[in-house]
């Protein structure tokens, strides 16, 4: 039960083709303690997922349950289809925020039910329960995690992890992740959470942008003893192969209703603040979190109107003229670029609200996303930017040097 199983090969044959077609090749091994080849085949990037042959020998067998989503694919095929076709036995599958499908709106409570497609029974991990009970686990013996994360902590994702492997350790079943590229892993930055501030987008003490995939922050679950009374999980992890925290990856697949895009994908980290404030950052529109405005906003060139609709119920704002700023002629490389926090879009809009007082919202929500009040605090006193980043850099440099011992790549 305490043992860290973690795979981590130097590549794998292609087995089908990559996600991302047009995806640079990356001639680095996927892991720090594997020299790179010397010769000049190149192997393009491939996610745990696709690398079938590397786990099948480790799942065939066993009663599997899998916490999965839309984005869990195999080029064309679900990981689900692709392992009934292969003769493993699913138990059941678990569905995170946003539903197995991906289609519920951010917040909304997912109920049990029965996929359509194949019968399985479908449990839910975000609405009455967040954690797998013993009743859910019986007749499971691995739980696969193979969801695509964005890399910030209030991404909920994670936390669905964290409760998945606390399950398993209660419960004396294993774990295996298949690990996917993290598309903000290039940089590391923003508050560390205080704990007093713990919540759903927000569980360990962890920057907002931690700069780690799925299977390197189950890792440092585990290590850190972050889960009930310190237990560890009995973890596997198949990484990515080709695949260092320098490689740009396109997402091929959405990975909820409101991140349409890769410029909303890099925009997301920083922008995700103003959920926490009065203004609103796109959803309802077709372009959500690559915009914010709000009707009383006195600068900006661009207007938006939310429309409640599809993975947007009752937006913020409904119906309502806004004024703002729109990036979505900035294109999604050069936001990518900046690997940073850009805190200048929400005290640009608190600098030029007629009401400053009223920026943030009555419930504080702010404070769960920044990881406690000091960043609040800081905004409401005119800090400067180059002020509150500075504000983080002692924090910041302590979690560099833990975040070190649980990298899988470069």
């Amino acid at each position: 039960m305490t043992k860290i199983k973690t795979f981590v090969l130097l590549f794998a044959l292609w087995q089908q083709s990559c996600f991302s077609p047009t995806q640079p090749p990356v001639e680095e091994a996927p892991n720090t303690n594997v020299e790179a080849p010397t010769d000049a085949t190149v192997v393009p990037l491939q996610t745990g997922a696709e690398r079938i042959e590397e786990y099948i020998p480790i799942i065939a067998g066993k009663r599997l349950g899998l916490v999965v989503n839309q984005t869990s694919m195999i080029g064309a095929s679900h990981l689900v289809d692709t392992l009934l076709s292969r003769g493993m036995d699913i138990k059941a599958v678990f569905a995170p925020e946003h539903g197995f499908r991906g289609e519920a709106d951010a917040g909304e409570k997912i109920k049990d039910a029965r996929d359509p497609q194949t019968g399985l029974p479908i449990v839910s991990l975000y609405g009455r329960n967040k954690e797998p009970s013993s009743t859910d686990l019986a007749d499971i013996d691995i739980i696969i995690f193979d969801i695509q994360d964005v890399g910030a902590r209030f991404y909920t994702y994670i936390s669905t992890l964290h409760y998945v492997m606390n399950a398993a350790a209660k419960y004396n079943k294993e774990v295996l992740v298949l690990d996917r590229p993290n598309p903000n892993g290039h940089y590391v930055d923003g508050p560390i959470l205080d704990l007093e501030y713990q919540s759903f987008v927000g569980m360990h003490p962890v920057p907002v942008v931690h700069g780690m995939t799925v299977g390197e922050y189950a890792q440092m679950i585990n290590g850190e003893g972050w889960l009930d009374g310190g237990a560890k999980a009995m973890l596997m992890v198949t990484p990515c192969a080709n695949y260092t925290h320098e490689t740009s990856y396109d997402l091929p697949v959405r990975p909820s209703p409101n991140l349409p895009n890769m410029r909303s994908i890099y925009l997301y980290p920083s922008l995700c603040f103003f959920e926490g404030t009065v203004f609103s950052v796109g959803r309802g529109t077709n372009t959500q979190f690559q915009i914010y405005g709000h009707p009383d906003f006195q600068t900006g060139n661009f207007e938006f109107q939310p429309k409640s609709g599809p993975g947007a119920k009752y937006p913020k704002l409904e119906n309502k003229r806004c004024q703002g700023i729109s990036f979505t002629n900035v294109a999604p490389a050069t936001i990518r670029d900046e690997a940073r926090l850009n805190l200048q879009h929400l005290l640009n809009a608190f600098a030029n609200y007629p009401q400053p007082e009223q920026f943030f919202l009555e419930n504080r929500f702010v404070d769960k996303l920044a990881g406690g009040s000091s960043f609040r605090e800081q905004v409401l006193a005119g800090w400067t930017e180059e002020q509150i980043r500075a504000s983080w850099q002692e924090g910041l440099q302590a979690f560099k040097s833990k975040r070190q011992k649980y990298l899988l790549y470069k």
